[in-house]
């Protein structure tokens, strides 16, 4: 990991525990411990440091996912464990902070969903298709039209606007709209494997 990955992760994990509005340039420079040099030679201001650091959250979770994906053969085990990943990282996470990103960086809130949509809509559409392949996921199942639905159901978790932070759980939003959607895709092989899944997150 180089000085600014260093930097970088030390951002995510200090935004995700307290959120990122309130944050000014001099204050990221005392708490991760940087000078204004390295400041500049990192980053051309705030909204620049902030687009940096969710560009770098998108590729550690690919890191991440394919980690997971390494040591499972079964597609909906993977779609399931991408959802618990998620789960796990809003559960960790200040509740304010996408709100605060979309209202206080609009820009970088539309970067990271395009980047972040782009890539979720070829993973889910892969593992859907290699679902229904190994006969985990229903034959009938229209794959374009539910990796649709399912991206649309994350907008809607992580949209402050239907679910704000200060009055929903974001971890619990998720899980109640997406984890049993995905029942209904099941072949009668996939549910045993979901239901197994289901039972390890009480």
């Amino acid at each position: 990991m180089t000085f600014k990955q260093t930097v970088l992760q030390e951002l995510l994990t200090l935004f995700r525990k307290e959120g990122l509005a309130h944050f000014t340039e001099q204050q990221v420079i005392n708490r991760v411990d940087i000078s204004s040099a390295t400041f500049k030679e990192f980053f051309k201001n705030m909204e620049d440091l902030v687009g940096q650091v969710v560009l770098y959250d998108i590729e550690v979770r690919k890191q991440e996912h394919e980690l997971l994906f390494s040591k499972e053969s079964s597609p909906l085990r993977k779609l399931l464990l991408i959802v618990k990943v998620g789960l796990e990282n809003l559960s960790n996470s200040q509740p304010t902070l996408l709100k605060e990103m979309m209202e206080t960086y609009p820009k970088v809130w539309n970067m990271y969903w395009e980047r972040s949509n782009t890539y979720t809509v070829q993973l889910v559409h892969e593992l859907l298709n290699d679902g229904v392949v190994q006969g985990e996921l229903r034959r009938d199942i229209n794959i374009q039209l539910v990796t649709k639905i399912m991206i649309e159901q994350l907008s809607l978790v992580v949209n402050p606007n239907i679910f704000p932070p200060e009055k929903y759980n974001i971890a619990e939003v998720f899980r109640s709209i997406f984890l049993y959607y995905i029942r209904g895709l099941c072949a009668d092989k996939g549910m045993k494997i979901a239901e197994d899944f289901f039972a390890s997150l009480k």
